[in-house]
């Protein structure tokens, strides 16, 4: 096995081997790419400009737009690039450095929403504890946690892949570097990696998901008890976090809860939650948020006014 460690770069498949098809995907990809930087970066340009979305859930909600412009910038620029170039290469280095902030990121996003789900139960929940409760020093605390959570989590995963000898061959049937895929290219067995990715990634989707969807029964049974116009603006907050849950959670379960595969669905499962999902976040925040549409109104106009001045 010394002699084993000779791979120095992959080359990714990608998406299609079409030429035409490659080319209409860079344009899409590429659209995509720009709404998901700029949807993201209006909503935390919003929130940190406007004294009016104080509150801890947009504090949250900011720090998550912002996770998702590095979420989506790990995977994005790499599959539109490559969408125009021959040879779809990436150094051994760079594939793991990929993995690492894949994996941190989405990690983090997933441990974040958990904690907006929090923050959604003890407003409307406990409401004459919020404030205590939810302090700016404890959302501090809750966002590091965030954190230090991906953090432990990715290292885990890098320090499992680097272990592994790779010979050749060195295709990876897929646009970026991830670990079910690339596990298939180690000249050894990994079938016990696959069950500790199994557990640690599968697992955490899994817990926190119906985490999330058991805060959520709480919050709407305790509904009963508020107003008419309490009960439709704690729906309407909650639907759309609840909704970005299911977008983001839904392909992550399905790709991490099953043993690795040969599908050729994997690659549009992972082409949803890696592009279309964060561009999608920032539409639904906004479309069912009447304050974020008023701050952003506001905003827009101060920047109109200062324009014209």
């Amino acid at each position: 096995m010394a002699n084993t460690q000779n791979v120095t770069e992959f080359i990714f498949l990608g998406l299609s081997s079409n030429q035409l098809v490659q080319k209409v995907c860079f344009v899409i990809f590429l659209l995509l790419y720009v709404a998901i930087v700029l949807g993201n970066f209006l909503i935390v340009l919003t929130v940190m400009s406007s004294r009016s979305l104080g509150s801890p859930m947009y504090f949250f909600l900011s720090y998550l737009s912002f996770v998702e412009i590095c979420y989506a910038s790990t995977t994005a620029p790499r599959l539109i690039s490559d969408l125009l170039a021959e040879r779809k290469a990436i150094s051994l280095r760079g594939c793991m450095t990929q993995i690492f902030f894949f994996h941190l990121l989405g990690v983090a996003e997933i441990f974040l929403l958990t904690v907006m789900a929090y923050d959604r139960y003890v407003a409307i929940c406990k409401p004459l504890h919020y404030t205590a409760v939810v302090s700016r020093l404890v959302c501090r605390r809750l966002l590091a946690a965030s954190w230090l959570g991906g953090f432990l989590h990715s290292t885990v995963q890098i320090v499992i892949t680097v272990q592994l000898p790779f010979c050749g061959p060195n295709v990876i049937d897929h646009y970026f570097c991830d670990l079910h895929p690339l596990f298939k290219l180690a000249c050894t067995d990994t079938s016990v990696e696959g069950v500790v990715v199994l557990a640690n990634s599968g697992l955490i989707s899994v817990l926190s998901f119906l985490l999330l969807v058991s805060s959520y029964v709480v919050i709407l049974l305790s509904l009963r008890n508020h107003s008419a116009e309490g009960r439709r603006k704690a729906l309407s907050t909650c639907a759309s976090h609840l909704t970005v849950v299911i977008l983001f959670f839904g392909p992550a379960i399905f790709l991490y809860m099953r043993p690795a595969s040969t599908f050729t669905e994997d690659k549009l499962v992972a082409v949803f939650y890696t592009v279309v999902t964060p561009m999608l976040n920032p539409i639904i925040y906004t479309l069912r948020n009447a304050e974020m549409k008023i701050a952003m109104r506001r905003l827009w106009g101060k920047k109109v006014n200062s324009g014209v001045e």
